[in-house]
Order: structure tokens, then sequence, then C-alpha cells
């Protein structure tokens, strides 16, 4: 199994952090039994976090309990900085992924990475992409939105034509969720609302906008949580866009005639939400994605694929290894 989508975050020090960008640049407090920590802001804690989070030897041994051959590691967004000075962002990226490497280092051939980039800025995003591309990352994790930019802002748009150019695989994952911490104060609702709806809002943006007519189809670009509320509301979509105007005057086709042009990982948790996945993208665009270590991920990673009965076995195949190697030329 290649599963695609699992986090890390380096042992990065208060001190460190501080000499980064005081109060600003996330850091990780290891409790003393070095089994558990919490990602931490400043003297704020973020999220609790364990072992396999920062130490590589423990992650293989969790692959290796979980059948897992490849695992493709990413940023957790927090470390992205895009709220922050453009440089500062740069040469913090630029730290994390080689962070990122010496991650993989452990087993490069089983740990795989990919880099983050300062999305605030054009010029230091490409430049930053192609180099960590050369020095070992297998692609590009950026998220949703950079401040009130989406991915149908002209920048944006210009950084995915020159990952399509420079033959970088782009991995797409929501943060800084939408509804304000007065609507959705409890029970992880910003991830069970606002996370789904800024993945949506991500595909969206780049279809209706006609972003999809400029970008080469070479690009390679997939969308983290099984691409969010996309494929559920789809069909309202194309109703919008036959019937309003103002919804088709950016989009020459049908909002589903697009569809196809992007990849999903499969974390969704439920057979009937898998098997309309499956339906609207294609089993061919559909990644094994287990969004570990943390606790919204599969638990038994690759369960759900592996025990849909609407699979056959090349489709499932396709899902848990074939069509990663090919995104990734792994």
């Amino acid at each position: 199994m290649i599963d695609i989508h699992s986090h890390f975050f380096p042992p990065i020090s208060a001190a460190t952090a501080a000499a980064a960008n005081p109060g600003r640049a996330p850091w990780l407090r290891i409790d003393d039994d070095g089994r558990n920590g919490q990602i931490m802001v400043g003297d704020k804690p973020f999220r609790p976090v364990y072992q396999s989070l920062w130490d590589p030897q423990f992650r293989l041994q969790e692959m290796d309990q979980h059948g897992i051959d490849i695992q493709v590691n990413c940023a957790t967004p927090i470390m992205f900085g895009y709220a922050w000075d453009a440089q500062v962002a740069a040469d913090w990226a630029a730290r994390m992924n080689e962070e990122a490497l010496a991650f993989a280092a452990a087993d490069p051939r089983r740990l795989k990475v990919l880099s983050q980039v300062p999305l605030q800025d054009l010029k230091l995003a490409c430049a930053e992409a192609s180099r960590a591309q050369k020095a070992g990352c297998i692609g590009v994790q950026i998220g949703n939105h950079a401040g009130d930019r989406d991915l149908d802002h002209p920048e944006m748009v210009d950084f995915l034509i020159h990952c399509a150019n420079e033959g970088i695989p782009v991995f797409v994952h929501p943060w800084d969720m939408m509804g304000g911490k007065e609507r959705m104060r409890q029970w992880m609702l910003p991830w069970l609302v606002a996370m789904p709806a800024e993945t949506q809002l991500g595909m969206l943006s780049l279809i209706l906008s006609g972003a999809l007519e400029r970008i080469p189809e070479s690009l390679k670009i997939c969308f983290a949580h099984g691409g969010g509320s996309f494929a559920y509301t789809l069909g309202r979509v194309d109703n919008a866009w036959r019937h309003r105007d103002i919804v088709r005057q950016d989009c020459p086709r049908p909002p589903s005639e697009y569809a196809r042009r992007l990849y999903v990982d499969s974390a969704v948790f439920d057979e009937g939400a898998l098997n309309l996945l499956v339906d609207v993208m294609g089993v061919d665009h559909v990644m094994l994605g287990s969004d570990q270590p943390f606790p919204l991920g599969e638990q038994e990673v690759g369960a759900l694929v592996r025990s849909a009965g609407f699979l056959s076995a090349e489709g499932r195949a396709r899902i848990l290894e074939k069509n990663a190697i090919e995104f990734f030329s792994l």
C-alpha cells in the first residue's frame, strides 16, 4: 500500500521558533516520557500529538503494523506561515523542507516527503518548490488559500502553471478554516464542517473561474479528505451552471466535465461516500490517504478500500497503490 496523505512535525525547539518568527512560528514540546507532546505557538498549546509525528523510526514501525509500503509525508498545516513576511516565510519553508528530507532519510525507499512554500509570494514560492524538488521532495503541499486569495487568483494559477511545467505534483490541504471562533466553538466543528467546505471551495475556484482552461493538463493536483463536499454537491453546481449565467460566465463547460482533471485521497470513512467519490472522480483519480497520525485519520489504514464491496480487484489495486505510483512517479 502507498499512503499519500500523512503529516510530520520536526522537533523544533522554542528557541528555534522564536529566532525564526517570535510568537508566530510553531514548535514542539515533547513530554518527559518522549512518547507524547504538544505543538505550541509561543506559549500557547495548539494540538496534542504523539511520537509518530516527529520520530521516523516510530513511524516506520506503525507503517509495518498497517502494511504500508510507502508513505508520503507533508507539513502539519500550522507550519505554512502564509501570514508572515514573505522572505521570513521563504527562509522557514526552506528550513522545514530540509527537516522533511531528514525525516525521510530514515528510510528513503519507504518515506517520501512533500515540500512547503511561501505561497503569499509567487516568485519565492516557485523558487522553493523547484529547489526542494531537486533536493529530493516528490511534490509540494499547499493550503487551499493564502489570505483572501483562493486558487483562482492569478498568482495562484501562475504557481500551478509553474508546477505543471516543472512536473511538480501538488497536494492541496485545507487550513485556517472559515466560520470564525464564535460560530464553531465546540465539537471540532471547524474540522467537521469548515474543512470539507474549504476543500470544495478550492476545487470550485479552479473550475468555475476557468483556471483549468489555462493550466496545462499535465498538472497533477490532488485534494485532501476526499475532496471535502465536492462530490456530494457537484450535481447542485451543474444545475446552477445550466440555469444561471453568472455561474457559467467564466466556465465554458459543465463543472462535472472538469472533475477528472483533479485527484482526491480516499479519506472519507464510509463505503457509500467512497462509492460516490469513485463514481464522480474515476477510480484512477482516487488515492489512499490516511491523514495519519492524527485522531481524525483512518485508524486502520486501507481498511475502507480493502473492504469496499463495489470495487473490483483492479480498482482496489489502483486506489491502494497504482494511482500513487503514476501521480508521484514513484
